[in-house]
C-alpha cells in the first residue's frame, strides 16, 4: 500500500506531541510493509526549527486586515501545490488528519480514497474561536468529512456524535498511543511534599489549568508542576507550590516527569461539548507509570479497576468539590508506580496502527 499523510496549517515538530504521534504512525506502517511519504501545509517558521521528515508546503502569515487576506491568498497556494505534489506520488490512499477547510483542500480527497483522522468535536471547539471562525467552519467541515473515504476516530464518543454521523461513513475508533518499547520508565519517588503534574498548552480553554490555583491554595503541602505553560492569562501572582516549568523536553521533561508522584489530566473538557478523552498527555504519564487522575471519561483506561488511577466528574466545579480527595490520592500513590503489563495493551503504538491498517484495507483496489 502507497499512503500519503497529509496535515494542515500547523508546523509538525519531531519534539511534539503530534509530530511524535506522526512519525510512530509512519515507522509503524513501513515495519508493515507499506511505504508512506509526508506532505504538510504549514506557515512559515525559523529555519533552525526540526520539522517531521517530509514535503512543506509554506504559506506566509501577516497581520492586519490587508495581510491577513494576503495569508488566506498564500495558503490556498500553498495547499495547490500540495495537491498537485500528492496527485504525482500516486497514492493509493490517503491519510488526512482533520483542520479547519481551506480552498481547495476538497480537492485532494478526489486523488485516492481518504481517510480523515478525528480528533476532537470541532463543531463545539470552533465555538470557543468566536462567531465568524465557528460559522467558517460549520459551513465547510462537510467538504472534507463528507467526501472522505471513511473517517478514523480518536474516542468512541465521537463516534457516535450526530455531527460526524450524519456522513454515513465507515468509521474505526483508535485512540492515541505511545512507543512502550522506547519510552523510559523510572522508580518512583517519595517526594515530601509530593508533586501533583498536569502537563498543558497554552491557549486550550478546556486544559482548565486555572484550577490548579486554588488547589495549590487549600493544600500548601502539594507541590504543582505545570509543564507546557509558562503563564497564565490574567493572573498576576501564583501560590507559591505551583511551578511553571513552560515547554520542556528532551531530558528536561523526562526529569520533571520523574519526579511526578502522581498526574492530572485536562480539566475543563466540558468546555468543548466532550466527556471522553485520549490525550497524549495521560499517555506520556501512564506509560512511565505515573498514577494519574482522570477529569473525564479515557476511552482505554477508564474500564480499569486498579487504585492507580481516581477518577472525578468533568465538570466546572470539579476541584472544587474533589479537592480533598485529589489531595489524599496524591498523598497515597508516593512511592507506587502503575505496572508496565496493566496498561500495554491499552495505549501501545504497535497494537493501535495494526487496528488501522486493517481498516485502510477495505478501501484500496485490489
Amino acid at each position: 500500500m502507497r499512503i500519503a499523510y497529509v496535515t494542515l496549517h500547523w508546523p509538525r515538530t519531531p519534539e511534539s506531541s503530534i509530530g511524535q504521534k506522526i512519525i510512530r504512525q509512519m515507522q509503524n506502517w513501513h515495519k508493515a510493509g507499506h511505504e508512506v511519504h509526508f506532505f504538510s501545509n504549514m506557515h512559515s517558521v525559523p529555519p533552525e526549527v526540526d520539522l517531521v521528515d517530509g514535503e512543506y508546503f509554506i504559506y506566509m502569515q501577516r497581520s492586519g486586515f490587508v495581510g491577513r487576506i494576503q495569508s488566506e491568498f498564500s495558503r490556498i497556494r500553498a495547499v495547490r501545490e500540495l495537491i498537485l505534489a500528492v496527485r504525482e506520488y500516486c497514492p493509493d490512499l490517503i491519510y488526512l488528519r482533520w483542520s479547519m477547510y481551506v480552498f481547495p483542500v476538497h480537492r485532494l480527497l478526489k486523488v485516492a480514497p481518504t481517510i480523515v483522522e478525528v480528533n476532537t468535536n470541532d463543531f463545539e471547539e470552533h465555538k470557543l474561536l468566536g462567531f465568524l471562525p465557528d460559522l467558517y467552519n460549520r459551513m465547510t467541515r462537510g467538504l472534507l468529512l463528507g467526501l472522505a473515504a471513511g473517517h478514523s476516530f480518536a474516542t468512541a464518543e465521537m463516534a457516535e456524535l450526530p455531527v460526524f454521523r450524519k456522513y454515513q461513513k465507515p468509521g474505526v475508533v483508535i485512540t492515541n498511543s505511545l512507543d512502550l518499547v522506547h519510552t523510559p520508565s523510572y522508580p518512583a519517588p517519595r517526594n515530601f511534599p509530593p508533586h501533583l503534574l498536569f502537563i498543558g498548552t497554552p491557549g486550550m480553554p478546556w486544559h482548565g489549568e486555572e484550577k490548579l490555583i486554588p488547589l495549590a491554595e487549600s493544600f500548601p503541602d502539594l507541590i504543582i508542576d505545570i509543564m507546557g505553560i509558562d503563564r497564565m492569562d490574567g493572573v498576576s501572582s501564583l501560590p507559591d507550590n505551583i511551578r511553571l516549568h513552560g515547554f520542556l523536553s528532551g531530558q528536561d521533561y523526562e526529569a520533571v516527569l520523574a519526579q511526578a508522584d502522581a498526574s492530572i489530566g485536562t480539566l475543563s473538557l466540558h468546555k468543548k461539548g466532550m466527556e471522553e478523552a485520549a490525550t497524549f498527555k495521560i499517555r506520556d504519564c501512564v506509560a512511565r507509570g505515573i498514577p494519574c487522575i482522570l477529569p473525564y471519561v479515557d476511552t482505554d483506561l477508564d474500564d480499569l479497576e486498579s487504585d492507580y488511577f481516581l477518577h472525578i466528574p468533568n465538570t466546572e466545579d470539579n476541584i472544587q468539590t474533589h479537592g480533598q480527595i485529589i489531595h489524599d490520592f496524591v498523598y497515597s500513590m508516593r512511592g507506587k508506580r502503575i505496572p508496565r503489563e496493566l496498561i500495554v495493551d491499552r495505549i501501545d503504538s504497535s497494537v493501535k496502527e495494526s487496528k488501522r491498517l486493517s481498516f485502510f484495507q477495505q478501501f484500496i483496489k485490489e
